[in-house]
């Protein structure tokens, strides 16, 4: 049995809120369950220097925790003068996730910047805000159409996220913190709404895991971020 009582498919209660943010061009509010990630996208009307010339656009993002976002108080990376290892590697993981599904080009030489910030952690705060990241990049997208700024749309598909794990011996999907912090194997995965993989992470805490465990928790996935696709889609209809 989970800690959750959940069945090993099932997520927890999952919702996106749009337009959280007055003044950012696009936000969403992502929860999985406990974990909440507050998602807002910028337009820059100039994209990064080694672009300059190329006639091509760039999104990039950036992830932050709250200090309170945790049991204990985790201190301001601010204060340290520079993010932690941690951070840089979720805060690309979620650019690249959103690039892969963006026509550059057609954002003309323009940045759009995703800031993810934790508001509450409870397991799988990248998989959230990749997934709420999403839709922040729609309508920031959405609002550059309605004002001229863009013609066409440069998203060409949906892209979320979700954590699978073995826990006790039981592949799972969508793990909270307490599977996360004791499960034998522990994974992510980022996939697009057509069922492309962008990107699968994936450690052995304990025992090496197999090529059918490995297939297993990819199903899992899969079936997982249909129904966070299905989820988006409602979200900006």
């Amino acid at each position: 049995m989970r800690p959750s009582k959940r069945a090993p498919d099932e997520m927890r209660a999952v919702t996106l809120e749009r337009a959280v943010a007055r003044y950012a061009e696009g936000s969403c509010l992502v929860s999985f369950g406990n974990t909440r990630v507050l998602c807002t996208a910028t337009l820059e009307e100039r994209g990064p220097s080694w672009l300059r010339g190329s006639g091509k656009g760039w999104v990039t993002a950036e992830y932050a925790m709250l200090p309170r976002a945790t049991h204990e108080r985790t201190r301001r990376e601010v204060t340290s003068g520079k993010p932690s290892g941690r951070t840089q590697e979720i805060q690309r993981l979620i650019g690249r996730s959103l690039r892969a599904v963006t026509n550059l080009p057609a954002l003309g030489e323009r940045q759009i910047t995703i800031d993810c910030d934790v508001i509450q952690a409870d397991g799988g705060t990248r998989t959230a805000a990749i997934t709420g990241a999403w839709v922040a990049l729609h309508d920031c997208l959405a609002w550059m159409r309605a004002r001229s700024i863009i013609s066409v749309d440069p998203l060409k598909d949906h892209v979320a996220a979700v954590s699978c794990g073995i826990y006790k011996g039981q592949p799972v999907l969508d793990l909270d913190y307490a599977e996360d912090s004791a499960a034998e194997t522990d994974a992510n995965f980022v996939v697009t709404g057509k069922g492309g993989i962008v990107e699968v992470q994936g450690t052995a805490e304990g025992a090496p895991f197999s090529d059918e465990e490995l297939l297993t928790l990819l199903r899992l996935a899969k079936s997982g971020i249909a129904s966070l696709v299905d989820l988006q889609r409602k979200a900006i209809a």
